[in-house]
């Protein structure tokens, strides 16, 4: 019996990991808490609008890594994410950027 019951533990415990996962991504992809889906998409534009017109014209103060490659794809990515609702997982990159540029960060 004992053997079972440590069988159907492990099978229970695998079968739990797949939800936790998907309910990580869920909670990273959608909206940062305390604000709305369209709260998010409106910051989210602005900020990727800051980094376009700061950052990535060249008028920001770069640091970092030598060309800023890797940066720069960072903030690609997060703009792309804004464009398809991830900002949960956007709006924290692009902030990040735009402070290692040494831009202000706009309010929310």
């Amino acid at each position: 019996m004992i053997i079972i019951s440590r069988s159907l533990a492990r099978v229970a415990g695998l079968a739990v990991l797949p939800l936790l996962v998907a309910a990580c991504t869920q909670t990273a992809s959608g909206p940062p808490p305390g604000m709305t889906a369209a709260q998010a998409t409106a910051y989210c534009s602005k900020l990727s609008w800051a980094y376009g017109e700061y950052v990535a014209s060249g008028l920001g103060d770069s640091a970092g890594d030598d060309d800023n490659t890797n940066a720069d794809i960072n903030a690609r990515l997060a703009i792309a994410q804004c464009h398809e609702g991830q900002t949960g997982a956007a709006i924290p990159v692009l902030q990040q950027e735009l402070r290692r540029n040494k831009v202000p960060v706009p309010p929310v």
